[in-house]
């Protein structure tokens, strides 16, 4: 199936997955999982739905960067760890 040529849509897709920190590719699918799920087809909700995405992705990406920044902290007996010399 071709992908939507709009060019809202792209640019909405391509903002999520600049936060997620994704492909644009992997942005649009994850769009349109979820207009599969709720039953959307039609452009100007699958919009609106990357749009809900994204400003739900924009609220939470600043706690979702701390926790990423917390599990790459060494803790421990980890400090000194070496996996080659």
């Amino acid at each position: 199936m071709a992908g939507i040529q709009d060019r809202a849509y792209t640019i909405a897709c391509s903002r999520l997955a600049s936060v997620l920190g994704v492909s644009l590719a992997s942005a649009r699918r994850k769009v349109d999982v979820q207009a599969a799920a709720a039953g959307i087809r039609d452009g100007a909700d699958k919009l609106a739905l990357a749009e809900e995405m994204l400003a739900a992705a924009s609220s939470g990406s600043a706690s979702t960067h701390e926790l990423l920044s917390s599990l790459l902290e060494a803790v421990g007996n980890d400090e000194h760890f070496m996996l080659e010399d």
